[in-house]
């Protein structure tokens, strides 16, 4: 099932996205994505309405450095030397699909990592890997903006990756967890620049170094998680510079597309 945050012409609601590509409806629901759908009987063409991010979260805990490639590409370093690693996201980074990543004049060397995100479902803490799902409502699109240049320079990531509209999610929440087989998962990311768009990132979810219920005991070991917390499970190899005018676009099979153009701030 997926679960969207839209804007109707009577306001922000909670739907569940319905039908084929092409031709999908937003129902309507009463509440939150969190329980079994209530619906209202209301319904829209999906053209109708504007996707917004799924959730708000509370916060956005993420895992950097769990592609060994992406390691390598970015730190220049193996993941050996340089295992994953937990940062966090404000949420005021948050934006949906098709808002614009608004780069400031200070952050130099902005790129986009596109990534699978699970979602929390329940309040959890001290959670056992082979419980994961348990405690995960479903599956989104992120796309990690970062700047390089501020990452590096700082030395913490909380400045280069937590700029206003660096946390693009979305479209929607899918729940249907087993549905996803991580031993391959494709994640793409497509960059149009100058009107042509190129594939850049082009790997695999069996490339991680933490599973998803790693990553799930790990961060539970610290934090309580709350329904809506977003987890970024890391970014593959193939993340490069964007620059205003450029729009990005991550499509992982299952979940859909989420595209975002870049502006400056």
């Amino acid at each position: 099932m997926r679960f969207a945050r839209i804007a109707t012409p009577t306001g922000l609601r909670f739907a569940v996205i319905d039908g084929e590509e092409g031709d999908e409806k937003a129902k309507i629901i009463n509440g939150h994505p969190f329980a079994e759908p209530d619906y209202t009987g209301e319904e829209f063409a999906l053209d109708e309405v504007r996707l917004l991010a799924p959730v708000l979260p509370s916060k956005i805990v993420a895992i950097g450095r769990n592609y060994a490639d992406h390691v390598a590409e970015v730190f220049k370093k193996s993941a050996d030397q340089l295992p994953p690693t937990l940062f966090i996201k404000p949420p005021t980074a948050v934006v949906g699909p098709g808002a614009a990543i608004k780069i400031p004049e200070f952050a130099h060397d902005v790129e986009f990592e596109g990534e699978l995100a699970m979602i929390v479902g329940t309040p959890c803490k001290n959670v056992k890997r082979k419980d994961w799902k348990s405690v995960i409502r479903g599956f989104t699109i992120v796309n990690d903006v970062s700047s390089r240049a501020l990452q590096f320079a700082d030395g913490q990531w909380a400045r280069a990756k937590g700029i206003d509209t660096f946390c693009p999610l979305g479209p929607w929440m899918e729940t249907d967890i087993d549905a996803f087989d991580f031993s391959d998962l494709p994640i793409k990311a497509h960059l149009t620049h100058e009107g042509v768009t190129e594939t850049k990132q082009d790997s695999n979810s069996n490339q991680m170094i933490m599973s998803p219920g790693e990553i799930i005991e790990f961060i539970t070991a610290s934090f309580t998680l709350l329904p809506g917390d977003v987890i970024c499970t890391g970014s593959p190899a193939g993340t490069a510079p964007m620059v205003p005018g450029d729009e990005i676009e991550i499509d992982i099979p299952g979940i859909g597309k989420l595209k975002n153009p870049v502006a400056r701030a």
